[in-house]
């Protein structure tokens, strides 16, 4: 469900699951940070009631002042610390939201406005300072791309992204020098970004450099909406009317799940909304009625002709549509979220893949240690050896009995190491055939983790189809809807028709009345179908058994009818027999109905 303030769509949300309490709770952490004036991680009740009463209005829950003096009873007078003041966060207002009662974008509007008092200042003379509407659509943004962790930051692969993306609003090349520059400061590569550190590099004007101010806003708007307001695709479109048949120019915003159209750009009179489910399909349709790049979307009920503006727009748009049904489908929300989702687990991987390498290229300089300690001391005997001939040839005069006994001992000794060397080289070959043995070992582990991710797709596309087979029943929603809209046309006719009764006879009235409120117990009765399908047989014939006693009624009032204007002449007469018919076929047409 979306509401227009300002020129802009707000989201409501339905029920508060966890990546919406997620995405709350980092607004409400700048906002207690904000309270933090001394910066010693407490903040004082006081301040704190008024925070919680804030929330409280913009999230739409009552508030109890009293309860956060019972929460922090045993406490001490002094300030609270952000983890004390997390389970009355989640008990008394988290725990309380409910969906369709607030506006995210206003929970983040107080939450800025109470950190920006604090934390962004941007410099006066700074002709490159963005307005307080960017800054605020780029902080939202940051929340959204953020690390879920605290601090909150945003690493410098998320920033990248998002300044392409930001670029490419604006047709520009990204500026990647001075971006690596400012990357390579030492608290953004030991920390990442925050949201300060990054309202300054894009207040400094390097990455916008030589581009408008009104075109950057117009790309920060476009990436907000995009990524923020999950807009898939926006534009205008030719769109052939259902009735008249003729053709008019309208503005389209594709979300997931939902195609909505505009007289124009400014989004506020919303002309329709078209539901997207896994029964809608896009097709290209030739050209005709002097429009081309047409195509149309097809749902159960209806089919919807548009023409784009060229073959580009028009692939773009079909695509686009694909892509809302898949992710409606598949029970997704947001494009952007299944994005940073699969770029984070791409970071993983990478990381787990860059331990890996270093952790065998350790293993590879221990093997090379060990190659290297063996030869000196390979290196160590042979040096012994030489120093045991020098002794030899010294003592060969005095030992000249003792030299084939001295001999012999060097020969044994020379084999020994020859021997030690060709051990130590067979184990260096076994070490070799290990490590080329646990290299096939980690690509058949890939090879597994690939077919373990195809049994994941199999698991997902059995979802799908589960999924399928539950939208086919909403078709008895459809059908409920349709028999409400006949009750309702049936009851507009019995109102008029009530109103010619009583201006002709005025004594009638209280029988008519009582018909009315029976057609409105069996209306009563046909919403309470609709809400409780599963009793659908039980209340259908309840209602034919009140349309019955209704008919008797109707029947019995034309008999006293026939009765009263007995002595009316005959044109008189003509006027009620024609009165009496019209409500029988009314009272056969209602029977029918049900």
């Amino acid at each position: 469900m979306y509401r227009e303030e300002g020129g802009r769509e707000r989201k409501s949300y339905a029920a508060v699951d966890m990546d919406l309490r997620s995405e709350l709770l980092k607004s409400i952490w700048y906002g207690f940070t904000a309270l933090d004036l001394e910066k010693s991680g407490k903040v004082s009740k006081s301040q704190l009631k008024v925070l919680s009463h804030n929330l409280c209005t913009v999230l739409s829950i009552p508030h109890d002042p009293v309860a956060l003096e019972e929460h922090f009873r045993d406490d001490d007078d002094g300030p609270v610390s952000s983890q004390g003041y997390m389970p009355y966060l989640n008990k008394y207002i988290l725990d309380k939201v409910e969906e369709g009662c607030f506006v995210k974008e206003q929970v983040d509007e107080l939450c800025w406005t109470l950190t920006a008092k604090k934390n962004y200042k941007p410099g006066k003379d700074n002709k490159n300072v963005l307005p307080g509407k960017d800054a605020f659509s780029l902080w939202c943004l940051f929340n959204f791309l953020s690390e879920d962790k605290y601090p909150l930051i945003m690493v410098p692969d998320e920033v990248e992204y998002l300044l392409k993306k930001m670029c490419m609003a604006m047709s520009v090349e990204l500026n990647c020098v001075e971006l690596e520059d400012f990357i390579s400061k030492d608290t953004v590569q030991q920390n990442g970004f925050t949201v300060w550190s990054f309202l300054d590099m894009m207040n400094s004007g390097k990455v916008t450099r030589g581009v408008d101010q009104e075109i950057t806003s117009m790309a920060i708007e476009e990436v907000y909406r995009e990524i923020v307001g999950d807009v898939l695709k926006e534009g205008y479109l030719w769109k052939k009317g259902q009735l008249r048949r003729n053709w008019k120019e309208r503005w389209f915003t594709l979300r997931p799940g939902t195609l909505a159209y505009y007289t124009s750009e400014d989004r506020k009179d919303r002309q329709g909304n078209i539901p997207l489910d896994g029964d809608c399909c896009v097709e290209v349709l030739p050209d005709r009625d002097g429009k081309r790049c047409m195509f149309c979307l097809k749902t159960l009920s209806k089919t919807y002709e548009m023409s784009a503006s060229d073959t580009k727009q028009r692939q773009e748009w079909t695509a686009a549509i694909q892509t809302a049904i898949r992710l409606h489908t598949e029970g997704k929300t947001s494009l952007h979220k299944d994005l940073k989702l699969k770029r984070r687990e791409q970071r993983e991987q990478r990381e787990r893949r860059r331990l890996a390498k270093e952790e065998e290229l350790q293993r590879f300089r221990a093997l090379q240690e060990e190659k290297e300690r063996k030869l000196a001391e390979l290196e160590l005997l042979k040096e012994a050896q030489r120093q045991a001939q020098a002794l030899l040839e010294q003592d060969e005069m005095r030992r000249r009995q003792q030299h084939d006994e001295m001999q012999r001992a060097l020969e044994v000794q020379l084999r020994e190491a020859e021997e030690s060397r060709a051990s130590m080289q067979a184990e260096m070959i076994l070490k070799e055939e290990e490590a080329e043995r646990q290299r096939k070992r980690i690509k058949e582990l890939e090879g597994l983790q690939t077919s373990l991710e195809e049994a994941l797709h199999q698991e997902i596309k059995a979802r799908q189809d589960e999924e399928v087979f539950r939208y086919a029943q909403t078709g008895l929603l459809s059908e409920e809807e349709e028999k409400m809209k006949a009750l309702m046309a049936l009851q507009d006719e019995q109102e008029e028709y009530i109103r010619k009764t009583q201006r002709e006879k005025q004594e009638l009235r209280q029988e008519m009345e009582n018909k009315t409120r029976a057609l409105e117990e069996a209306q009563r009765q046909l919403e309470e179908v609709r809400a409780n399908r599963h009793r659908v047989d039980q209340d259908v014939v309840a209602a034919q058994r009140k349309l019955r006693q209704a008919s008797t009624n109707v029947k019995h009032w034309n008999v006293q009818m026939n009765r009263l204007m007995s002595p009316v002449g005959p044109g008189g007469m003509s006027h009620t027999l024609k009165c009496g018919v019209n409500v029988n076929e009314s009272s056969r047409y209602m029977m029918l109905i049900f």
